[in-house]
């Protein structure tokens, strides 16, 4: 029997943000440390890199609880908008923001992140960097035509996306219909990128099993061709880390810079 698509409401149940954390980023044992966390901090480190993807201001849209994914970029944005559907999840991001005690631990992410930049900075102050360019933490909602109703924020430079829109869209068109949405969100020529699984239907979280979309690489080129934006890079990447698939199923990881027409 087919298991039925997890609902918002499921997830607002039952994501527990600090289980996400464990189970897939703590340092050591984290499912997602090393392969996919090399691959997407080296494709945003090549992106936002002086004269490459840079501007005034970057929406990070499903943001979920964590803060790597925007590490490079505030080197060359003043003004960063985190994002996520759940309130839980946000509260784990002004933790981070407030330095709490008991705030989720990134400094070794973070730590590999200025290595990548050639040790410009220490940990600290290159944490101490982004939370100065975060300039708002907002609720999101990828099925709805404007994401962030009853906002309406001017258009970005960039809009990044990291492990999510295969969470709330059931389908393909409904995929394609979310990067249409995105456009109202960029500005002429602003850039879209997003970095993510092919080929999943779950993963886990602590012990809560949750569903996702399955997105082949002919869909994923399809969805960003009919949506309207011009591909300037799509890099996919094999799974190779065959002893994890009990916590997901996904065979391969990719990342693609799209543009909004002009």
């Amino acid at each position: 029997m087919e298991t039925p698509f997890t609902t918002q409401q499921t997830f607002i149940d039952e994501f527990n943000p600090v289980d996400y954390y464990n189970t897939y980023y703590t340092p050591g044992e984290g499912k997602l440390n090393g392969q996919w966390t090399d691959f997407a901090l080296r494709n945003l480190h090549e992106t936002f890199s002086p004269g490459c993807v840079e501007g005034d201001t970057l929406i990070d849209f499903g943001s979920g609880p964590t803060i790597y994914q925007v590490l490079t970029a505030c080197d060359v944005f003043n003004n960063i908008i985190l994002s996520d559907f759940l309130e839980k999840s946000r509260a784990e991001l002004h933790k981070w923001l407030r330095k709490d005690p008991d705030a989720l631990d990134w400094t070794h992410i973070i730590k590999h992140v200025c290595e990548l930049e050639g040790n410009r900075e220490n940990c600290e102050e290159k944490a101490e960097k982004l939370r100065s360019k975060v300039k708002q933490v907002l609720k999101c909602d990828a099925l709805k035509s404007n994401p962030y109703d009853p906002l309406v924020l001017p258009p970005a430079d960039c809009l990044l996306t990291c492990l999510c829109l295969e969470v709330p869209c059931e389908t393909v068109e409904s995929f394609c219909n979310v990067l249409k949405n995105f456009k109202n969100l960029l500005k002429p020529g602003g850039h879209l990128l997003v970095l993510s699984m092919l080929n999943a239907t779950f993963f886990y979280v602590g012990n809560k099993r949750f569903t996702c979309l399955y997105l082949t690489k002919s869909d994923l080129e399809m969805a960003f061709i009919k949506a309207g934006y011009e591909i300037k890079k799509l890099v996919v990447t094999p799974w190779t880390d065959t002893s994890k698939m009990d916590i997901f199923d996904h065979d391969s990881q990719y990342f693609i810079h799209a543009c909004k027409p002009k």
